[in-house]
């Protein structure tokens, strides 16, 4: 559907382990951090679509706050709260793709990416099983697809309405 392409990795790489906290720079809608189509937001959660996406649909949920432990951080409530929003995207990206399923998944480390975040990752139909699980997930192996600018406006902005309605 959309051209793949391979992302410069070790710059990519470089960035997260020692640049600004990539979550909190969206947060701040700081220019640094640009190209990210909001679709959901609220006073504590903000979900995004990836700027390097190995699925047509791949959204990131985050805390706004600066958490680094996936539970830890967090207080049952609160935790609770933001898997019910994860919940919410993941439907709304699961019906406006047509996924034929949608990975979940908290990925970070302490050294790069640290700030709590969970991929919304949707599988399309007829995905052959050897470019399933991992490999549709992993910028190395499946690469980034091109999506033309006017193309992700309007997938965030569909994204946001199907979110108004949940």
């Amino acid at each position: 559907m959309f051209e793949r392409y391979q992302p410069e990795i070790d710059a990519y790489e470089r960035r997260v382990r020692t640049g600004r906290c990539f979550v909190c720079g969206i947060v701040s809608r700081d220019p640094d951090f640009p190209k990210h189509h909001v679709v959901y937001e609220d006073d504590a959660v903000i979900a995004f679509l990836n700027r390097y996406p190995t699925q047509y649909g791949y959204t990131l949920v985050a805390p706004k706050e600066h958490k680094e432990q996936v539970a830890d951080d967090f207080t049952i409530e609160e935790y609770l709260g933001l898997q019910r929003i994860v919940h919410r995207v993941a439907e709304a990206v699961r019906e406006e793709v047509e996924a034929d399923r949608v990975y979940l998944l908290s990925l970070g480390s302490n050294e790069g990416n640290a700030h709590v975040h969970w991929h919304v990752v949707p599988l399309p139909p007829d995905t052959p099983y050897e470019e399933q699980q991992f490999f549709a997930i992993m910028l190395e192996r499946a690469g980034a697809m091109k999506i033309p600018e006017e193309e992700i406006v309007s997938l965030a902005a569909r994204l946001r309405r199907r979110m108004g309605r949940s």
